[in-house]
């Protein structure tokens, strides 16, 4: 049995290992990034990386999967006790923090994409997790399709405004203060607070 000491070392270099992957790849990509850098910035050799993550393609399929669980833990604590207009607004503000606070989270959503484009594990494990994050906004919010729609239509559209530089659609910037405003659904839509479930729901009243 492996002590307790040696398993929780073993851990927290495996979380080392995640964040300094996380950080190279946002940087180089799957394809541009060595496994050589990711062990230096974690302050270990490779062969003990490989120990962590038995491939290259493993590391960054969960490093994508983290950034996906930044952006699913983001909307839980935003959407927590809120519901309808209230948790939509909640997660979308979560949202445009993380793009202003993490550069590293931005770069590496972006690596994802592309890389999915080619290679069938990435795309996989993307179009999984975007499914679920899909689940999530959609049970906090109670967003109907097309509400559901345009509020990731809008994440997309902020997440290529952050990667121009502009995040905030300043006056003097009309391309970033277009693609930064909501989308007409939002302001022409209010959604309405989920109906409380009935109390008694077998009892029939005439």
């Amino acid at each position: 049995m492996t002590p307790r000491g040696v398993r929780g070392s073993a851990e927290s270099r495996r979380e080392d290992v995640l964040l300094a992957a996380m950080t190279e790849f946002a940087g180089g990509g799957l394809v541009g990034t060595s496994t050589e850098a990711i062990a230096r910035r974690a302050g270990i050799s490779q062969p003990y990386l490989f120990r962590l993550f038995p491939t290259k393609k493993a590391l960054f399929l969960a490093s994508v999967q983290r950034t996906f669980d930044q952006v699913t833990e983001a909307f839980r604590v935003a959407g927590e006790g809120k519901l309808g207009e209230q948790a939509k607004q909640a997660m979308g503000a979560a949202y445009g923090a993380l793009l202003r606070e993490n550069r590293t989270f931005l770069q590496l959503q972006l690596q994802a994409y592309a890389s999915s484009v080619d290679d069938a594990a990435v795309r996989d494990l993307t179009r999984r997790a975007f499914g679920r994050l899909w689940e999530t906004v959609v049970s906090i919010s109670g967003m109907d399709e097309q509400m559901a729609q345009a509020f990731f239509a809008h994440g997309m559209l902020l997440n290529v405004t952050a990667a121009f530089g502009s995040t905030t659609g300043l006056p003097d910037d009309e391309l970033g203060r277009l693609m930064t405003a909501e989308p007409a659904v939002f302001t022409a839509t209010t959604l309405a607070q989920p109906a409380p479930p009935d109390p008694s729901p077998l009892t029939h009243h005439p």
